[in-house]
């Protein structure tokens, strides 16, 4: 009798190695220890270094958000508890793959209250009433805005950023190998199918240039994406039309 093992090699159709879901989180360096705090906001020009100080800089970049999404008529989402933001995002990411594949374009903003660690201060005991009193400080879990920059790349497809307005100011990125991957295959002309429940392949024209690609997939690619959106001029795409737009706030 056969093991499940063997059943399944004798049927595949198709055999390829490949990364798929990738999710990596960024943080500021200078930015780990109280004494690294302290340094950080003198050299922003602040006298007192305090969490305060932090909560200024946080205004200034939800404000950033705010006008970004309005000059370039950036949809923004508030999710809500139990919202499945892939399938929120993926008309819009749907959109702009049909409209231009091969541009980047950030096509929505998703806002959704999570927890965080943050820095916080407060007046050490017998300072309060000195000119410059000195702060403590202590990371603190609390929850806080995210900020979800849906993406249509055209090396990657649909992937995200995610950002907060609070030190030490984490990022996140999601991407998928697979993804990448078709992309590629679309570049070179390859034809292949999609799996109809999965971002992965049921059938590729040439397997071999497939598994081929998919061994070039590295760290290269992800810093490519990266430094595409944080200092890189981006094109955007407008709200998809939608029946129920009951999320959606510009």
């Amino acid at each position: 009798m056969s093991d499940y093992a063997t059943l399944l090699r004798d049927r595949q159709a198709l055999r390829v190695r490949s990364v798929d879901r990738i999710f990596v989180q960024g943080y500021v360096p200078k930015l780990q220890s109280a004494g690294q705090v302290c340094r950080f906001l003198v050299d922003k020009g602040y006298r007192i270094p305090s969490s305060a100080a932090f909560g200024q800089i946080g205004r200034r970049y939800v404000a950033g958000i705010d006008r970004f999404a309005i000059d370039h008529e950036i949809p923004v989402v508030r999710f809500k508890r139990g919202d499945r933001k892939e399938s929120i995002a993926r008309p819009f990411l749907d959109q702009a793959r049909d409209r231009d594949p091969d541009r980047a374009q950030v096509v929505m903003i998703g806002v959704a209250q999570e927890k965080s660690s943050a820095w916080r201060s407060w007046v050490a005991k017998g300072q309060k009433d000195l000119p410059h009193p000195h702060m403590e400080w202590s990371r603190q879990s609390t929850f806080v805005n995210h900020y979800y920059f849906y993406v249509w790349d055209p090396d990657w497809g649909p992937g995200f950023i995610k950002t907060n307005a609070y030190a030490p100011f984490g990022i996140w990125i999601w991407v998928n190998g697979h993804e990448w991957a078709k992309r590629q295959c679309d570049r070179a002309g390859i034809g292949y199918t999609a799996m109809a429940d999965s971002n992965g392949f049921a059938a590729c024209d040439d397997p071999d240039a497939l598994d081929r690609i998919c061994h070039r997939l590295g760290p290269q690619m992800l810093t490519s994406f990266l430094w595409r959106y944080l200092f890189s001029p981006t094109t955007h795409a407008k709200r998809p039309t939608t029946s129920d737009d009951s999320n959606a706030k510009t």
